[in-house]
């Protein structure tokens, strides 16, 4: 990812500098949610999305409310064994996603797709964001339940017809199958590295 992106940012910047065309400008994030502690006897569900680069995804996702746990891995694939190498490839399968455990009693399931998800990655170029390109990068919700289906294609059709992002929605949404958790370098990436390769952020509209 980085080995194929710094290079590609840099230029990509500078063509936007110049042509002034097809770039979306990168913002800084908006002031940190006040967030309650979480309890530790509270319910707790999981949510399984993808969307571009599993380091920026989870630095995002991680600030929501009721989060308890997060971590980036490997969905959608037949396999349930992947490496970084073989999934880059693009061929295994699976998806550069991220595996969040939160309490819904702090936050919804549908407020996490709708005010986070949809909001901190581009849901309309397919197999795509910003410079990483391919299957592996694709804008994909994992379902683990059939409630949680029903309530992604509500959200979806939701953020569709606000036409807050000018284009389709093209998020696929499928039942959660295979999940492999991601090297432990890949864990945690933007804290180890704040100056790390980042193309995710909260949008300023909402839904």
């Amino acid at each position: 990812m980085m080995l194929r992106v710094v290079g590609q940012a840099a230029l990509a910047a500078s063509l936007c500098a110049v042509l002034g065309v097809g770039c979306e400008p990168a913002k800084s994030a908006p002031p940190a949610v006040i967030k309650p502690a979480i309890d530790p006897r509270g319910p707790r569900e999981v949510a399984i999305v993808a969307g571009g680069c599993f380091w920026g995804m989870e630095k995002v996702m991680r600030e929501a409310p009721g989060v308890v746990s997060i971590e980036v891995g490997y969905a959608g694939g037949k396999s349930t064994t992947a490496s970084y190498e073989a999934v880059s490839g693009g061929d295994t399968g699976h998806a550069e996603s991220v595996r969040i455990v939160f309490d819904p009693h702090q936050i919804s399931y549908e407020d996490l797709l709708l005010h986070w998800y949809f909001r901190g990655h581009d849901p309309t170029t397919v197999n795509r964001q910003n410079n990483d390109v391919g299957t592996q990068y694709r804008s994909e919700i994992f379902a683990t339940s059939e409630a949680q289906r029903d309530t992604a294609e509500r959200v979806k059709a939701r953020v569709d017809k606000s036409g807050k992002w000018r284009r389709p929605i093209v998020t696929r949404i499928e039942p959660a199958t295979t999940w492999v958790r991601a090297e432990d370098y890949h864990q945690d990436y933007l804290i180890k590295h704040p100056d790390g390769y980042n193309d995710h952020w909260l949008r300023d509209f909402d839904f």
